[in-house]
């Protein structure tokens, strides 16, 4: 096929995952129990259709076939995450050897696939004797957190060169301490702005003792959900909630992760309505250790934002959303599954801001993907024909292309996901793999995105 968006040299093609959503064998294999597991169990209605973590994908038991598959569709790269309580059971104490063989075969098998692993530490799955301690209002956890990165260089910093932190660390602060969609289920901004800081500060720990484990070619990164605020207008109301609404979900991870300091706009907006986090000497020299080789960047929508209409409940909890509306930009164009815009030139407006704001920081597409439900419905020869995922990859393809081409520092494009997981409360609501997977046989069988997203690779572009 004649190429017309060609991607540089070495692009990484693949997808991207975390443990607790393919995984399965929750109670076997000397896994400890995490927050989903504890969840599930307590209040099993939140979940969609009630299906819990126990089983999702069953990668523990197929992941040889499922690494063939990624090989058969053109992947040079995979993300995946370790499970910190399969590695660690409790989060603290000794290795699990169940889990180091599976994590050393799962890595080999990649690398025997011409298939360079990268791994993220936390995938939102605190072990639930952490969360008991607090989870991450606890400084002690940040210990354990960085005891766990260790064992994890250790034990497989001989192969794998790419590491990352956390995914999305915004998400169980939003999820767990804001608007109740994560366990612990605490509405309390003071709370969540503690948590917030305390991940960046186990973030740039882990930072300090990957360096000291001096990975050949290893580099360390983050994972961020970049979302950009775009105002309704360029009035002045409109462009201070946009700007603030950046400050909160983006640039509160994004600028001491590759700035090695907090937005001072950000700090005075906290400090004037008493919302500071507690903080410990020597921090901000910490944190200023702690910036980033690399940046993974996850995007599916925008956010776009106006001023208020009414003033904020002065009884009501403390929210970021004192200070914006959400605005449905009239004419926008929607996944009407999920209820998400689709904005595609969003990737390159991130990737520019990166250039122009955050010392052009090599980064990539950590997580882009279009989630659809009841998909049976586009199936055609037995196959499901999902066209609309096609034209999704491919509309944010060309921008991203656009965003190489002039000079934004962009090494590769991962989609979420290689094969339909499960999410968290949604289970398996919305599917995102190339590959669908049957609940009842766990079988897997190729969408039209396969073989497309196949061709893309092999021709390092489209």
């Amino acid at each position: 096929m004649a190429v017309q968006y060609k991607f540089p040299e070495g692009f990484w093609w693949g997808s991207a995952t975390s443990a607790t959503q393919i995984e399965g064998a929750a109670n076997e294999g000397g896994k400890g129990k995490n927050i989903w597991d504890h969840w599930y169990e307590t209040e099993p209605h939140r979940f969609f259709d009630g299906v819990g973590p126990e089983s999702t994908s069953d990668f523990y038991h197929t992941y040889k076939e499922d690494i063939g598959l990624m090989k058969e569709i053109g992947h040079n790269t995979f993300r995946l995450s370790i499970s910190w309580s399969r590695l660690i059971p409790g989060g603290r104490g000794m290795v699990n050897p169940e889990a180091v063989t599976f994590y050393n075969q799962v890595i080999d098998e990649l690398i025997a696939q011409k298939i360079e692993p990268f791994i993220t530490l936390y995938h939102f799955d605190m072990p639930l004797e952490m969360q008991q301690e607090g989870g991450w209002e606890n400084r002690a956890v940040i210990k354990a957190y960085a005891k766990y990165a260790e064992e994890c260089f250790r034990l497989f910093g001989d192969r794998v060169k790419k590491w990352f932190t956390f995914n999305e660390p915004i998400v169980p602060v939003e999820g767990g301490y804001l608007y109740d969609f994560h366990y612990p289920n605490v509405v309390d901004a003071r709370r969540a702005v503690q948590v917030a800081y305390h991940t960046m500060i186990a973030h740039a720990t882990a930072v300090g003792v990957f360096r000291a484990a001096k990975i050949e070619a290893g580099q360390i990164g983050i994972i961020l959900n970049l979302t950009p605020s775009y105002p309704r207008s360029q009035n002045p109301a409109d462009l201070r909630a946009s700007n603030i609404a950046d400050l909160f979900f983006n640039r509160s991870f994004l600028d001491p992760a590759v700035l090695g300091e907090y937005p001072a706009e950000l700090i005075e907006l906290l400090r004037e309505h008493g919302q500071l986090p507690a903080v410990e000497p020597g921090d901000a020299k910490l944190l200023k250790s702690g910036i980033v080789d690399l940046l993974g960047v996850n995007y599916y929508q925008p956010r776009r934002v106006k001023a208020k209409e009414h003033l904020p409940n002065p009884y009501g909890p403390f929210m970021p959303d004192w200070f914006f509306d959400n605005y449905e930009m009239p004419g926008r164009k929607m996944n009407p599954y999920r209820g998400w815009e689709i904005y595609e030139k969003g990737i390159y407006d991130i990737m520019v801001n990166l250039r122009d704001n955050y010392g052009n920081i090599p980064s990539y597409i950590a997580e882009n993907g279009m989630g659809v439900e009841n998909e049976s419905r586009f199936i055609e020869n037995g196959e499901i024909q999902d066209d609309y995922r096609i034209e999704f990859i491919s509309g944010h393809l060309k921008w991203l292309h656009r965003a190489t081409e002039e000079g934004c520092n962009v090494k590769g494009y991962h989609l979420w996901s290689f094969m339909d997981n499960w999410s968290w409360m949604n289970a398996y609501k919305n599917r995102y793999g190339f590959f669908s997977v049957d609940l009842e046989t766990k079988e897997r069988t190729p969408k039209k995105s396969a073989h497309w997203i196949k061709a893309v690779s092999e021709n390092n572009g489209f």
